[in-house]
């Protein structure tokens, strides 16, 4: 039976110094898939890529990518990788072509089709008419399309996106999804992301949800939504007490209030739930809503946390200065 795995990643392990960054993951990813690492700021999503991508020592575990041991067969997995950075690494002095042409030598890619490859990739994320262009000229969305088209050049079988939209307007967030989702379309590559925002990785096939260097969930997102037990229901009261009381008697369970005073929590059928909630409930309620759970629900009932958007603590911090350092070398 042949092997569909392109990555196997087993009890890996980072430390640095006391901090254990990366503790104990293990996950595989399929050839042709989609595969997203959803987790906050400092996670440990950027230490994992770069142990995977041979830039960074493990501390513990094994990790096996396109048949080859990170540990004995590093130039052979460089090959087969293609890796778009967290933080920009473009030569800004050079034109997209300069770029695209240097990165194409670096990977050994043959004289004979280099011409070709930069006119393809350049074609796949529309940025042909700019290509003599200066990157120093160019938008955050263009450098970041850019930067996609770089890892592409080589054909890589598998291609790390290491939170590609960071820093990017909605709207150019969007459209950087919007290249990402088409270049699966015309390639079987294989796409590993990570991310933090919560909407991006509705397009994966599969999620592994981390948070404080571990995996805690791993399935396609509707299963992950579909795990909350149905639908949110979020209420409000000028009593709030009372208000709770009543809900953790009619749910049987425990509750608590959300940070603006409303209070959240799940049922199986809101559509039934929601009148009969309203009819019999002993003090006014000023607003009811309900709506289907979102991976940002799924985040909240798996650690009890929302997930931190753009605000990372000292620990966080210190883990990403790390990394920062790294990257550099």
């Amino acid at each position: 039976m042949a092997d569909h795995t392109i990555l196997k990643v087993e009890n890996l392990t980072k430390k640095f110094g006391k901090l254990t960054a990366v503790h104990n993951i293990s996950f595989a990813v399929k050839k042709g898939e989609i595969f997203g690492f959803l987790g906050p700021n400092g996670a440990g999503k950027t230490t994992t890529i770069s142990i995977i991508c041979t830039l960074l020592n493990k501390s513990a575990g094994t990790v096996t990518l396109c048949g080859k041991n990170i540990d004995k067969q590093r130039n052979q997995i460089r090959q087969c990788i293609g890796l778009v950075f967290q933080d920009p690494s473009l030569d800004d002095r050079l034109t997209a072509l300069e770029n695209l042409y240097f990165h194409a030598l670096l990977y050994n890619v043959n004289h004979k089709v280099i011409q070709k490859r930069i006119d393809q990739v350049l074609r796949m994320v529309s940025l042909e008419k700019r290509k003599n262009d200066l990157v120093r000229t160019f938008s955050g969305g263009m450098k970041r399309r850019l930067e996609i088209a770089r890892g592409l050049i080589h054909h890589p079988r598998i291609l790390f996106l290491d939170e590609p939209t960071l820093g990017l307007d909605p709207q150019t967030r969007n459209k950087i999804w919007d290249y990402i989702a088409d270049l699966k379309k015309q390639t079987d590559i294989t796409i590993f992301l990570t991310t933090h925002y919560m909407e991006e990785t509705e397009i994966c096939n599969r999620i592994a949800i981390m948070d404080d260097g571990k995996i805690i969930a791993l399935d396609t997102p509707e299963n992950l939504k579909r795990g909350i037990g149905g639908d949110i229901v979020t209420v409000s009261s000028d009593k709030g007490e009372p208000l709770k009381r009543y809900i953790e008697q009619t749910l049987q369970k425990k509750i608590a209030f959300q940070r603006d005073g409303t209070i959240q929590f799940e049922v199986r059928d809101s559509a039934s739930f929601v009148p009969q909630f309203i009819a019999r409930s002993p003090v006014n309620i000023l607003s009811i809503s309900a709506r289907k759970p979102t991976l940002n629900d799924v985040f909240l009932h798996l650690t009890g946390k929302e997930i931190r958007q753009e605000h990372a603590g000292a620990k966080e911090r210190f883990k990403q200065r790390m990394m920062h350092r790294m990257h550099r070398r």
